[in-house]
């Protein structure tokens, strides 16, 4: 019988001015999730994935302490809910968050969470841009320091790549031997970067570790930034590098869902044994200082 995992990726636009109090913006936005996530559920989805840092804007355009307000520990009180809401809607469920660890030490981190409501643990984004225009991400996040991280679920083995991580292929190879059948890559980009990126790094991904990813981008302009149009697009492609579904809305909501053949995995790694013959011990220079 054919191992069909129904999934869904959530992408959603700003819902309250940036300008509005950080506190007013996380709760509408949650609120906003919380509807999106029901939808989804009521689409027969089995796991869902939001978008980067989904309770509130993409604050990374300008350093602005105040923007440390969002942060919250993992597990904390917006983990609870999203457990709540697992357990509610018997859904595996990656939530994106601004973390805060310490006083004052700060990671882009996500939240993994069972069906049963769970807490399985959390991925920290390990590559942080600096650049221009307007990705200032040293100016609030430390590096991931917890690896590549697989977490074993209700619907199978789940990793999670965050945005900029995308265009590192150790890291996708990692989370590979690792035992992922899906690779989650929350993003948060914008035309006229890294756009015509956006449909070849993930799908190359797909291919050379023969998993599922799901990759979701924000849609529209954010306010007062405008550092670009997030241009959505969330999708979903195969171990072949074929897309299986997509949103082709740029600046408005959509919830993309689809039906993933997990068998489909070991079928093309027993056509392409790239796991077989890998030579590790000839890819020094990748590590080398």
């Amino acid at each position: 019988m054919p191992r069909i995992v129904r999934g869904a990726l959530i992408q959603a636009t700003l819902c309250e001015p940036a300008t509005s109090p950080v506190e007013k913006i996380k709760l509408a936005m949650i609120d906003k999730h919380v509807a999106l996530i029901a939808q989804a559920a009521d689409q027969g989805a089995e796991v869902v994935c939001l978008q980067e840092l989904f309770y509130g804007p993409y604050f990374c355009a300008k350093q602005e302490t105040k923007w440390y307000d969002l942060t919250e520990s993992i597990p904390g009180p917006t983990t609870r809910l999203m457990q709540d809401l697992a357990r509610k809607h018997r859904m595996v469920m990656v939530v994106p968050m601004f973390e805060e660890d310490l006083p004052g030490v700060y990671y882009n981190a996500a939240a993994v969470i069972d069906a049963t409501g769970e807490y399985l643990g959390k991925f920290r984004k390990m590559h942080i841009p600096h650049c221009e225009p307007g990705f200032w991400e040293k100016d609030y996040f430390r590096p991931g320091n917890l690896g590549y991280p697989v977490f074993d679920t209700k619907i199978g083995k789940v990793g999670v790549y965050l945005c900029y991580d995308r265009h590192f292929p150790d890291g996708a190879r990692c989370l590979g031997l690792g035992g992922a059948e899906i690779v989650f890559n929350p993003s948060a980009t914008v035309a006229g970067l890294s756009e015509y990126l956006w449909k070849l790094e993930q799908p190359a991904h797909a291919v050379a570790n023969q998993y599922f990813v799901g990759a979701i981008n924000r849609p529209g302009w954010e306010e007062p930034w405008r550092i670009g149009e997030f241009f959505g697009q969330s999708y979903f492609c195969d171990p072949r590098g074929q897309f299986v579904a997509q949103s082709e809305k740029r600046t408005e909501d959509d919830i993309v869902v689809a039906d993933l053949d997990f068998d489909m995995i070991r079928e093309v790694r027993n056509v392409w044994q790239f796991f077989r013959d890998r030579r590790p011990e000839t890819y020094g220079a990748i590590t080398a200082p």
